[in-house]
């Protein structure tokens, strides 16, 4: 059984999960405005992703017994990002907030000796560290290639192949 706490806090992850996917998503239809389909596929991919780590997170409190409660989900911005870059910096510093919001839960758990819920927790954890690690890589790259014509092309051709894969989370739980 989970505690109030940790279950307001899961509930709010949630939200943030799904507000993620949202910006996501948003990023992508402003990477389609400009003409860039590879890069809004990436971003496509991300909403898909953030969608599946809210449902973790849903069926983990299903599970525990727990009520899960979807609250209204904020505006997300829809344009402001000058360079390819700045986009990836933006989804950068936004994952650095779900890592400290997923570290705060963490603390929460081994403050509350729910020892169940911070293993689960050790999943998005090592997730985080990925996201942040394929932010910063498309950082590197685009500062790389500024606005060179046949750079961009080639990077937005190469994040066109990228596909979705089912996180192990989810995937063992349909098993």
């Amino acid at each position: 059984m989970l505690s109030q706490k940790i279950q307001d806090a899961l509930n709010e992850q949630i939200n943030a999960e799904l507000w993620s996917a949202y910006l996501y998503l948003s990023m992508g239809m402003f990477c389609e405005d400009k003409g860039l389909p590879g890069v809004a596929n990436w971003f496509r991919i991300q909403f898909k992703e953030e969608q599946a780590h809210a449902e973790i997170f849903m069926n983990y409190i299903v599970r525990r017994g727990g009520r899960v409660i979807l609250k209204p989900i904020d505006a997300v911005p829809t344009d402001g990002w000058a360079t390819t870059t700045d986009l990836f910096r933006a989804t950068l510093e936004h994952e650095q907030k779900v890592t400290a919001l997923i570290n705060n839960i963490y603390a929460l758990a081994e403050d509350e000796r729910d020892y169940a819920t911070r293993d689960q927790l050790n999943w998005f954890v090592n997730e985080q560290v990925e996201e942040e690690e394929a932010a910063q890589d498309l950082i590197n790259k685009f500062s790389l290639i500024g606005s060179d014509g046949p750079g961009l092309y080639t990077l937005d051709r190469e994040l066109a192949t990228r596909v979705y894969n089912v996180p192990a989370p989810l995937a063992t739980a349909a098993e």
